[in-house]
Formats: C-alpha cells, sequence, structure tokens
C-alpha cells in the first residue's frame, strides 16, 4: 500500500491511497466541521479535481471507491445557520445540492466514518455517500425543525434509507438517535470503535480487488432510479424552502433565535 501526503484544500485534507485505489477526504475543521460554503467548495472541488480518476474516464489510475471521515471527535455539528438565513439561503442550497448530487452520481462507492456529533448538514454530507460507518459514540440527527425549519436533503434521502415512518420521526421531532439505533434502522452499516478502521476493512475486503469500470456500471445500475427521484425531489423541496417556508414569520425568528442564543417565540405563522 503507498500513501500520499494529506493536502490541505481549505478545510478539507485530500490524499490517495491504497495504490492509488481510494480518494481520502478529510473534513478538517475541527471540533464542529461546519458544512459551510467554504466546506462544500472544498468538497465540490475535491471532486471535480478527482473526477479524471473516476472510472467512467480513462486514467492510469482508477479509483475503487472514496472515504469521507472527520478530523476531531465529530463529524460535522451541521451546516452554518447564519448562511440558513433568508438574504443567503438560496445559494447555500444551490451548492450544498449540487455537491449531494455530484456525489450520488459518482462512478465508484463513497464510502463514510462518523462518530461523534453527525447533524444537520453533516448527516445530508453523510446520505450522499453509499455506506456509512459508525462509531460507538455516533449521535445522528436532522435537528432543523428545532430552529423552526427543515431539512431539505434529508427530506429526500432519509425516507429512502429508513422507510417513511422512520423518517418522519427524526424530521419532524428532530431528535438525534445512537449509533445502535441508526443500525437497527438501516442509516449505518455497521458501529465500531472506529469508524474509519471499520470503513478500510470494508474496502480491503470488498472493494480493492474490483473493476474500476465493472464498480461504475454497477454504481449506475443500482442508482439510476433513485437517482432520477432524488434530482426531482431536491428541486422541489428547494423551492418549498425558499418560495414557502422563508417567508414565514417563525422559520426568521427560531433562525435568529438560536443565533442570538435565546429561546425562539412561535407565533405559528
Amino acid at each position: 500500500m503507498s500513501t500520499n501526503s494529506p493536502l490541505d484544500a481549505g478545510p478539507l485534507k485530500v490524499w490517495i491511497e491504497r495504490d492509488g485505489a481510494l480518494l481520502r477526504l478529510r473534513l478538517a475543521k475541527p471540533k464542529a466541521n461546519i458544512v459551510d460554503a467554504a466546506m462544500i467548495a472544498a468538497l465540490q472541488g475535491a471532486f471535480d479535481a478527482h473526477r479524471g480518476n473516476a472510472a467512467h474516464r480513462t486514467s492510469a489510475v482508477q479509483h475503487r471507491a472514496v472515504l469521507v471521515d472527520a478530523e476531531g471527535p465529530h463529524f460535522s455539528f451541521g451546516a452554518s445557520v447564519e448562511e440558513h438565513l433568508a438574504e443567503r439561503c438560496a445559494g447555500m442550497l444551490a451548492s450544498l445540492h449540487a455537491l449531494l448530487l455530484a456525489m450520488l452520481e459518482w462512478p465508484v462507492p463513497i464510502l463514510v466514518a462518523v462518530k461523534g456529533q453527525c447533524l444537520g448538514g453533516g448527516l445530508e454530507l453523510a446520505m450522499g455517500g453509499s455506506l456509512i460507518f459508525a462509531a460507538a459514540d455516533a449521535k445522528l440527527g436532522q435537528p432543523e425543525i428545532q430552529l423552526g425549519v427543515f431539512a431539505p436533503a434529508a427530506s429526500c434521502l432519509l425516507p429512502p434509507r429508513i422507510g417513511q415512518a422512520a423518517a418522519e420521526d427524526l424530521l419532524l421531532s428532530g431528535r438525534s438517535i445512537g449509533a445502535d439505533e441508526a443500525l437497527r434502522l438501516g442509516l449505518v452499516q455497521s458501529v465500531s470503535a472506529d469508524a474509519e478502521a471499520a470503513a478500510l476493512a470494508y474496502f480491503d475486503q470488498y472493494l480493492a480487488g474490483k473493476s474500476a469500470s465493472s464498480l461504475a456500471c454497477a454504481v449506475a445500475a443500482v442508482r439510476g432510479g433513485y437517482l432520477l427521484r432524488v434530482r426531482r425531489r431536491i428541486a422541489e423541496v428547494e423551492r418549498l424552502y425558499l418560495t414557502r417556508l422563508m417567508q414565514t414569520r417563525d422559520a426568521n425568528e427560531g433562525l435568529a433565535a438560536f443565533i442570538a442564543k435565546r429561546p425562539p417565540k412561535w407565533e405559528h405563522k
């Protein structure tokens, strides 16, 4: 196995290992690893830069997978609340959703290793991948409703993963779940003391020896209809968020209250 030294791309570290077979992306803005504009741009840039090594194009080196993980005790606290404010949220949603669709279209599996808090936009990012490997201390959830808003991407990505009823529970309550419950629901692939090691072991056992071009065809086959539905639904929920939710008083109050570190005062309108 050969390992290249990580390269810093702002809030992201990028390197290649396993003799060029595995692209590593590491969120590197601990402890929160906020999925803000800078993080989204760094991730999008990394995927764009390495697309020539993906299996759908001719290259001397072809990746068989990507592994996304994070520095520090937490995977991500979520998206930037400031970037959700009315005057900025359109651009934030467009860039995040473009990143997630690029991940869903990626021609080889994307493995994600999470630990600590994996919330909001952080969980949406994780669900842009193929399989999520959780550390025993992981807490996963979509708490947006507690701020008076909802999670657009998660509204599209969570129901196919865990079923409609379980997804509605998490999206409407805003509660977080532990790794064991996430495993029971099918949200994560495994729970272990070291999620990164578990993801690497999965890669070594199940993906490293595969043909990159065959993996690309398999990914396209299994995701075809799913990707079409997600693309359509993300556009629909993005419009709902911008043209209806953000026109309400309570959505703006919830975000302002969070930033001011005070309880929100709902007027139900």
